[in-house]
């Protein structure tokens, strides 16, 4: 029995920096995901059962109400189907892209095709799962082509994300990529220029009201794929969310 578990251990580790080679790190991680979870128990916060209920019935009642339905733009003419994001409904962070592609719009799920798998392993090296985080888009309909987003589309679904995320209350929010950064801080600056340093979300809708959100922009997986050398740029965005989080980080560069 001893044997298996070593074993076991053996393969998370040997997964994890895969992983962490991957996303352009070079050394090795204090544990493997399975510890690296545990170690951060203490930091999660606690979400009673009713209140974890009241979180699942207010998005599901989001997305069966007013999404799957939804007329507002051009782009309900073209989807399959909608893809309203899914995953922890109390989630402490949540990523944000900026459209459903070719096989979100197949399956109605967020980040399934080859840059979803890449988000996967990103959020396998912080120690987390995909069911313990939420992701979602700006839009919830794939524009024709994977084009990007109008600014008709954006203004048209925007209410959307900002219930979910009102819903949610994440402790931090990860932007991928320059529609959702420039999206959810309403500015025109590039996302070269944006990632890498705290910006503040609220949730509330105004500065005057509540506190605001630590965001944390970085560059879209699907760009990662195409431009490999950005890994290491994206693994440093993501270190800070770990350490804003209180989840373990990984030793040295």
């Amino acid at each position: 029995m001893a044997g298996d578990q070593t074993e076991e251990v053996r393969g998370s580790v040997a997964r994890y920096l895969e992983t962490d080679m991957l996303l352009g790190a070079r050394s090795a991680p204090l544990a493997p995901p399975a510890a690296a979870r545990a170690a951060g128990a203490s930091n999660r916060r606690t979400v009673s059962p009713e209140d974890l209920a009241r979180k699942r019935d207010a998005l599901q009642a989001l997305d069966e109400q007013k999404v799957r339905g939804c007329t507002r733009c051009k782009l309900s003419e073209t989807r399959t189907k909608t893809v309203f994001g899914q995953g922890n409904p109390a989630a402490r962070l949540v990523f944000v892209g900026e459209a459903p592609g070719r096989d979100e719009d197949a399956q109605g799920l967020a980040f399934v095709g080859r840059a979803g798998q890449l988000l996967t392993r990103m959020v396998a090296a912080m120690g987390l799962t995909r069911d313990e985080v939420f992701i979602c888009n700006i839009l919830k309909c794939r524009p024709p082509d994977n084009r990007d987003p109008a600014p008709d589309e954006v203004s048209s679904c925007w209410p959307y994300l900002d219930e979910q995320l009102r819903i949610i209350q994440p402790e931090v929010i990860v932007a991928l990529g320059k529609p959702a950064a420039q999206t959810l801080l309403r500015t025109t600056e590039g996302i070269g220029r944006l990632r890498g340093r705290w910006h503040e979300y609220y949730t509330s809708g105004s500065p005057m009201m509540g506190d605001p959100t630590p965001l944390m922009p970085t560059y879209h997986p699907a760009y990662l794929l195409r431009s490999p050398g950005e890994k290491a740029k994206a693994w440093s965005d993501l270190k800070m969310v770990m350490e804003q989080l209180g989840l373990p980080i990984p030793k040295g560069k």
